[in-house]
């Protein structure tokens, strides 16, 4: 006995979308839109490369039209400070949607760096409202957003909606880590935000970590034992370790 077949709807793949780089930062956006795709999201982070404070993970979709035209967009690690508020000030107030989510130094710690990374870039596209029907992430892709997506490398500098989110991204951890600089000042938060410089490593032979540090990262590890054997008499036997490195 012949059995029928009950047709199975599967999701139609994205249309193959040729993109000129020369029409500008809203290229991806306006050739997605073409496709069918009115609402597209660019999301990026904050704080990847830094051995204390937070990671932070913000997402954005641009309105369209001249809304959505944001003058001096652009990857928020070339912005001066000033020209970052200005931008986030207007991204705020213009953008369709927007969201930022942070993830303390002690989740990192916990969970891996690749890990909360991927789950903040999950958690900012998914409570963006109105929802997405797209997602442009940073660099690398991500699995189990829900909608189609693309890893745009170097995004944050040829994608208008993931530069915007960079700058949200940005904007919001180096408020927080000015705030944190009012806690421990011994460390000049305010003046690297976390990340390794000479004066930051030397602050952390001197004083040890902060519960703001990352435990996991290596210069922040040995720093902790350098100070216990300090403190408790031993010769200082530990040297220094001047760079950010995440133990596996």
């Amino acid at each position: 006995m012949a059995r029928r077949l009950t047709p199975v709807s599967l999701p139609v793949p994205p249309p193959r979308l040729i993109v000129r780089r020369d029409t500008g930062l809203s290229a991806y956006e306006t050739a997605l839109e073409r496709a069918g795709f009115a609402l597209v999201a660019g999301a990026d982070e904050a704080g990847r490369g830094a051995c204390a404070g937070p990671l932070v993970v913000a997402a954005c979709i641009l309105a369209r039209g001249r809304r959505g035209q944001i003058d001096g967009l652009a990857d928020s690690k070339v912005l001066t400070p000033a020209v970052r508020e200005a931008l986030y000030a207007e991204i705020v107030g213009r953008a369709a949607a927007w969201s930022v989510v942070v993830i303390p130094a002690r989740e990192v710690d916990e969970r891996g760096l690749h890990v909360c990374n991927l789950a903040g870039m999950r958690r900012s596209l998914a409570t963006l409202r109105p929802a997405p029907t797209y997602a442009l992430t940073d660099g690398f892709p991500v699995p189990g957003l829900g909608v189609p997506s693309t890893a745009v490398w170097k995004g944050d500098a040829v994608v208008a909606c993931i530069a915007a989110a960079s700058i949200l991204a940005k904007v919001t951890r180096d408020r927080m880590m000015v705030e944190m600089h009012q806690r421990w000042p011994e460390y000049e938060f305010a003046q690297h935000k976390g990340y390794v410089t000479p004066e930051h490593a030397a602050a952390l032979q001197q004083h040890g970590p902060c519960p703001e540090h990352r435990a996991s990262y290596v210069n922040v590890r040995r720093a902790a034992a350098r100070l216990s054997l300090l403190e408790n008499g031993w010769v200082d036997a530990v040297p220094p370790v001047d760079r950010a490195e995440e133990i596996a």
